[in-house]
């Protein structure tokens, strides 16, 4: 039964009740049989009605109720997106502040180094930064070959250049071979990007002398014979160094200190490692 047949039938028991207790409240002895008709019906009724009215006002409460379940439920709504919003900005806030920090940290462990700090606004591939873009370019004082510095060391070379914008060439593509040194021991080593084995956050490690001091674990930097790199950057650490089948030489892995997954800022070094050659040395590598 709907509200609206209730109210109907309230109305109608109502009536019906009100003349009932009119024609009860005659005052004549021939009304005495009547009366105690009406009693025997008016009881009922009356009882009918209360159970009518008391339901009516049942479903008006749960209604003012729903009313007020539904409002609080939208101002929920509201404050949950309101929160999560300001919950996401506090997070970006965080991870740029980190990210910031520990630039400040790479500025500091390269001071003898000028800089210019620049942001990555493209990329060649879905997966991960082999070649980008950077936002600054031969206005900012960026040549080619500049090296490029991110998260801790180096992460790649400068390769082309315009007015406002650079390409940079990472380490992981397929076509870098930087000339690199163990920090420890200065023994010699190839880093050779390798897209294939990046897929597992590597890259190839090769050319190390059979009787080299290269272990894993060993910090590897960037070498003093390098053609294009400037000594002495951090590139990664060295892992799963083994001697290859001929017993001639030794290869593993490298793991990079740069996220190649994730390149937001970076460092462009405005010099040049051919400007601190003489023209008696003649690098091999780049």
């Amino acid at each position: 039964m709907d509200n609206k047949t209730s109210k109907y039938m309230l109305i109608i028991l109502t009536v019906l009740c009100t003349a009932l207790i009119v024609i009860s409240s005659v005052q004549t002895g021939f009304m005495d049989p009547l009366r105690n008709t009406v009693g025997y019906v008016l009881v009922p009724v009356q009882r009918g009605v209360n159970a009518v009215g008391t339901g009516i006002y049942n479903k008006l409460e749960e209604h003012a109720e729903l009313k007020n379940a539904y409002a609080e439920n939208a101002e929920l709504k509201d404050r949950i997106s309101t929160l999560t919003e300001e919950n996401n900005r506090l997070r970006s806030e965080t991870e740029e502040l980190q990210r910031l920090r520990e630039m400040y940290e790479l500025d500091n462990e390269y001071m003898q180094y000028t800089k210019v700090a620049a942001r990555v606004i493209a990329k060649d591939s879905e997966n991960w930064f082999e070649v980008f873009r950077i936002d600054k370019g031969s206005s900012d004082g960026i040549e080619p070959d500049m090296n490029v510095l991110s998260g801790g060391g180096l992460c790649g070379i400068v390769t082309e250049v315009g007015a406002n914008y650079a390409t940079v060439r990472s380490i992981i593509d397929d076509e870098s071979r930087v000339s690199a040194m163990s920090q420890h021991s200065s023994d010699s080593c190839i880093v050779a990007g390798d897209l294939k084995l990046f897929e597992d956050g590597r890259l190839a490690l090769t050319k190390i002398d059979k009787d080299a001091n290269i272990s894993d674990g060993d910090a590897i930097v960037t070498s003093n014979i390098s053609a294009k790199f400037l000594p002495g950057i951090l590139i990664g650490y060295a892992s799963d160094i083994t001697i290859d089948s001929r017993h001639l030489t030794k290869s593993g892995n490298l793991i990079p200190v740069a996220d190649f997954d994730n390149l937001q800022e970076v460092f462009v070094i405005t010099e040049l490692k051919t400007d601190m050659l003489t023209d008696s040395e003649t690098p091999e590598a780049q």
